[in-house]
């Protein structure tokens, strides 16, 4: 069953509504995410985005297959995608309301700083497993 969650940026330029699949936030330890978000970039997947004014959406090309959207006013980290758009990850902590949210996966891990390390349960997937999980390639 899903549901459509309310969010934005910080300055309120930005507002989405997103339409889950599942109420579960993974994060990413790349070095990108990392630097992009200040930390690790906790991410929830959509079925669906509605974005108010797109006009005020800022797109960096991070990668071959992935682009990061944020907002051009106050720099909120805000998405991160798929360029032909068959994924798309929003900030979790942009959400009006994080409660109930499970925290699932962990991607990159091969990457991840040994400075930290949560405590929960999750599955985890190194780099190169999860470039093939969303190109559909191999490891």
């Amino acid at each position: 069953m899903s549901e459509t969650l309310s969010g934005g940026c910080l300055c309120g330029a930005v507002r989405f509504g997103a339409r889950l699949a599942k109420r579960e936030m993974g994060v990413c330890h790349c070095g990108m995410c990392r630097r992009w978000s200040g930390g690790v970039f906790m991410a929830v997947e959509v079925e669906h985005l509605d974005i108010a004014d797109e006009t005020k959406l800022g797109v960096y090309r991070s990668s071959d297959y992935g682009e990061r959207v944020f907002c051009v006013v106050c720099g909120s980290s805000l998405f991160w995608r798929m360029q032909d758009g068959s994924t798309t990850v929003v900030s979790y902590q942009a959400f009006d309301r994080t409660a109930d949210f499970s925290f699932e996966t962990e991607i990159f891990i091969d990457e991840k700083p040994a400075a930290y390390e949560f405590a929960n349960h999750t599955k985890k997937m190194t780099g190169a497993q999860f470039v093939a999980a969303i190109t559909g390639g191999e490891v």
